[in-house]
């Protein structure tokens, strides 16, 4: 059975890995940003490595919500919705962190 300082120490790396989390879906974030201004420049080489890493790493997660939202006159306004999603994921997982840092775990 943990004491009172096994909790907190227990709370604080519960924080420290929220807030990973939510610093690792900053970064993400930008490199979302980055693929979907490629998209506007249609002959660019995907096949290049830089290219086709940004592609590899931004394609499975855009394409969820590709397949929910047809694009509309040639618009896809998946993006617009993933970065939605994304944008609420990363406030939940920074305000659960800061919860846990601030003490706000139940003690």
């Amino acid at each position: 059975m943990l004491d009172r300082f096994g909790e907190i120490t227990n709370a604080m790396d519960l924080s420290f890995l929220l807030g990973v989390l939510a610093q690792t879906l900053s970064i993400y974030t930008v490199v979302l940003i980055v693929r979907v201004l490629l998209s506007w420049f249609p002959n660019l080489d995907w096949g290049n490595p830089v290219l086709s890493a940004v592609s590899s790493i931004t394609d499975p997660y855009l394409n969820v919500f590709r397949g929910l939202i047809p694009p509309l006159g040639g618009l896809d306004l998946s993006a617009i919705i993933a970065f939605i999603a994304l944008n609420l994921l990363q406030q939940l997982l920074a305000s659960a962190s800061a919860s846990f840092y601030s003490g706000g775990f139940g003690y």
